[in-house]
C-alpha cells in the first residue's frame, strides 16, 4: 500500500464501513525518541482523520519498542480523545509483530508472531500490476533515478532534442507563422498524447533518446498542462509507468515537468511515498516550480486520492493559452489625421443654435 516495506515508521490506516481501508499515511519515527515530535505526529494524524470524517483506525509501528511506543501512545491517545475507534495497535520488527493492546499470552505470545508481507495476496496483485513493493524507502527512490552510467547519454539526447525543437521554431519563422513556437507546441502535444496511448495499451518506451525528447517537450507549460489534463485516474497505473520512464530519461534541467506529473499520478494511485519522492526530485531541480509546490501542499496534508482531480479538460487548457484578439478602436479618418476628437451630432446642433442666436444679437445691436 505504501510502495515499499516500511521501517522505523508509524503507519496509520483510516477505516470505513466493514473495516475497509479509506486512507493510509506514514510518518518517520523520531530517532532518538522525542516527545514533542511524537505529539506533532499525533496531532497531524488526528487532523487528517477528522478532516476526512473517518471514525476508526488501525496503527502499525515499525521498529524497536523504544522508538515505536512513544509515538504510538501519543497517537492512540489523540485519536481516542477525538472519538476515533482504534481497532488495533501493532508493532512490527524483524519479521515478527506484536499487539500492543492484547495481554493474553495465548493469543499474543511475548515473542510475537512471524509474518511475511511478500506472501500476502495484495502484494501478489501489486506485483502482477507491475508495481511491486520495494524493500525500503531508499529502494523505492532508486526506481525513479536515471539508469546507472546513462548520465552522458541522457545529456547528449537532451541537447539533440533541444536542437530538434529549435529547428521547428526556425521553420515556423521562415514560413511566416504568426507564432513560430506553435509548431513546437503542437508537436509536443501530439508526441506526448501518442506516448499516453501507448502506455495505456500496455506498451513502453525503452529508448533514452525518445524519453529525453518527451522530457524536453513537456518543459513547455502548454504541453505539460495538456498532458496533465489527460491524466484520467482510470489509467493511473499506466500513467505512473509512463512518467517514471520519462523522469528516468530526463536531463536535470528537464526533470520538474515529468517529476510533477509523476507526483500527480502517484497521488491518484494512493502512493503517497512515490508522490513525495517525485516532488522532491522536481523541487531539487527547480525550487520555485509551482506545480510541484502545489502538489507538495496536497501530499503533505495527506489529502486522499479522490482529491487528485484533473485541473481542466484538454479543450479548456488549449483555450486558456489561446491568444486574445487585439482590441481595435474605430476612429474616423479625420480624427486620425488631425488628432482632434470628433464632436457628436448633439454637440454640433447645439453649436449651430448658439451661432444663430449670436448672429441675431449682433443684427439687433446694429439696428439699435
Amino acid at each position: 500500500m505504501l510502495g515499499f516495506y516500511p521501517s522505523r515508521s508509524l503507519v496509520v490506516l483510516g477505516l470505513g464501513a466493514q473495516s475497509r481501508v479509506m486512507v493510509t499515511f506514514r510518518y518517520d519515527l523520531p530517532d532518538p525518541a522525542d516527545s514533542v515530535l511524537a505529539e506533532d505526529i499525533a496531532e497531524h494524524a488526528g487532523y487528517v482523520l477528522d478532516r476526512e470524517h473517518i471514525g476508526a483506525a488501525l496503527l502499525v509501528g515499525y521498529g524497536p519498542a523504544e522508538l515505536v511506543a512513544p509515538v504510538v501512545a501519543s497517537t492512540a491517545e489523540r485519536l481516542i480523545g477525538s472519538g476515533v475507534q482504534v481497532h488495533e495497535v501493532l508493532r512490527a520488527d524483524g519479521g515478527r509483530y506484536w499487539s500492543m493492546l492484547c495481554d493474553d499470552v495465548a493469543c499474543c505470545p511475548p515473542e510475537g508472531r512471524s509474518y511475511d508481507p511478500g506472501s500476502h495476496p495484495a502484494a501478489a496483485a501489486m506485483t502482477e500490476a507491475g508495481l511491486p513493493a520495494q524493500p525500503d524507502r531508499e529502494a523505492l527512490a532508486r526506481t525513479i533515478q536515471r539508469p546507472a552510467g546513462a548520465a552522458d547519454r541522457i545529456s547528449r539526447a537532451a541537447l539533440q532534442a533541444q536542437l530538434r525543437l529549435s529547428q521547428l521554431v526556425d521553420l515556423g519563422e521562415a514560413e511566416g507563422d504568426r507564432d513560430p513556437k506553435l509548431r513546437a507546441i503542437r508537436t509536443g502535444r501530439s508526441e506526448i498524447q501518442r506516448a499516453i496511448r501507448l502506455y495505456r495499451r500496455g506498451g513502453s518506451i525503452d529508448s533514452i533518446e525518445h524519453l529525453a525528447w518527451l522530457a524536453v517537450l513537456a518543459a513547455d507549460l502548454r504541453v505539460r498542462d495538456d498532458a496533465w489534463a489527460r491524466m484520467d485516474p482510470a489509467h493511473r497505473d499506466e500513467h505512473c509507468r509512463l512518467w517514471i520512464d520519462v523522469l528516468r530519461g530526463a536531463a536535470l534541467d528537464f526533470v520538474p515537468a515529468p517529476a510533477s506529473l509523476l507526483a500527480f499520478t502517484a497521488w491518484q494511485s494512493g502512493n503517497g511515498a512515490l508522490a513525495a519522492m517525485a516532488i522532491e526530485r522536481a523541487l531539487a531541480a527547480d525550487p520555485g516550480y509551482s506545480m510541484a509546490q502545489l502538489l507538495a501542499g496536497a501530499v503533505n496534508a495527506a489529502l486522499p486520492p479522490s482529491a487528485a482531480r484533473m485541473p481542466m479538460s484538454p479543450a479548456a487548457v488549449a483555450a486558456s493559452y489561446a491568444p486574445t484578439p487585439p482590441q481595435v478602436r474605430a476612429t474616423s479618418r479625420w480624427s486620425r489625421k488631425s488628432g482632434r476628437r470628433r464632436s457628436s451630432r448633439a454637440q454640433r446642433r447645439s453649436k449651430s443654435s448658439r451661432d444663430r442666436r449670436a448672429g441675431r444679437d449682433r443684427r439687433a445691436g446694429q439696428r439699435a
